[in-house]
């Protein structure tokens, strides 16, 4: 069977367009925003806590590769403030190889069950070897040897291979502190517009994008879904 046939034969078996719902769990509206985006994310992200949501701090990372390539993966949010938005990751990565290139992202936070969403565009920026390290040593120790024994993004031609590295790796530091890779950090996006989408009934969704002027202000406007 060709791939074309088979992609033909999959999709005759399932009717994508009859998963539908509607969102019905409340409006926003612009005098129900903060001033400042991040304090306005900050809210978000505490009731998509309480409301036990999975992985809450999950945010999808996109950047774009030497050939213009777009592309995404998801990475955990360690840390938000007014500065912008910290995740560490292995500094030979694809992500970062990216950002080395071209340091403008985005993240989003798919908090579906919410009915809600939030888009961060900014410039990512290296974190300090000393605020990089004091959150490697905060790790799990398992996690540790892990950012050691993988070379995130190069091939590897079985896992058998990636667990004997670990193994390998937990021998030779047994005993003592592990210490901190050179080759693993954090990044801090700063943020330069966010957008807060709340999903609405029929599809008349409501979005608010906030954009950094000049002076350091927010403006803030309405668009439609």
């Amino acid at each position: 069977m060709t791939y074309n046939a088979r992609i033909a034969n999959e999709e005759s078996r399932v009717n994508y367009e009859e998963f539908r719902r509607e969102y019905l769990a409340g409006g926003l509206e612009r005098d129900m925003l903060a001033e400042c985006p991040v304090a306005q994310f900050e809210r978000w992200l505490q009731q998509a806590v309480e409301g036990n949501i999975p992985d809450p701090t999950a945010m999808v990372l996109a950047t774009v590769d030497d050939e213009g390539f777009p592309w995404q993966r998801i990475v955990l949010l360690k840390g938000v403030a007014a500065s912008g938005f910290v995740f560490y990751t292995n500094y030979g990565s694809a992500k970062a190889k990216a950002i080395a290139r071209d340091s403008r992202v985005s993240l989003l936070f798919p908090w579906n069950m919410l009915e809600r969403q939030v888009i961060v565009g900014g410039r990512a920026e290296k974190m300090s070897a000393a605020e990089s390290a004091r959150y490697f040593l905060s790790r799990p120790r398992d996690s540790q040897l892990a950012a050691w024994a993988s070379r995130q993004s190069r091939p590897i031609s079985a896992r058998q291979l990636l667990e004997a590295q670990m193994g390998s790796l937990r021998a030779k530091f047994a005993r003592g502190e592990i210490p901190v890779p050179d080759f693993w950090g954090g990044y801090r996006i700063i943020p330069e517009r966010m957008e807060f989408w709340q999903g609405g009934a029929h599809r008349l969704h409501d979005r608010f994008r906030y954009y950094l002027e000049a002076d350091g202000s927010w403006r803030v406007e309405r668009l439609q879904p």
